[in-house]
């Protein structure tokens, strides 16, 4: 189960509701009983360093020339 945020369009009130993630409930604000909304938000994950992305390649000691290019890569 997770956990989503949930805003009511009546008073504005942001609450958390604990539904699946294919489940689309319809949800009330638990102060007033008005619709409420999905809360989207940016996530806590930051990512740091490398070998986080495609183009990030440690050389290995055998391939690597003096100018760190691979010589061992076909387009070398």
């Amino acid at each position: 189960m997770a956990r989503y945020d949930y805003r009511c369009t009546a008073c504005g009130e942001v609450f958390e509701v604990e539904h699946s993630m294919t489940e689309r409930p319809e949800v009330t604000c638990p102060s007033c009983g008005g619709a409420a909304e999905k809360v989207f938000s940016a996530s806590g994950i930051k990512f740091e360093g490398s070998g986080f992305y495609n183009t990030d390649q440690r050389a290995s000691s055998s391939c690597a020339s003096a100018t760190g290019s691979c010589g061992c890569c076909p387009n070398a």
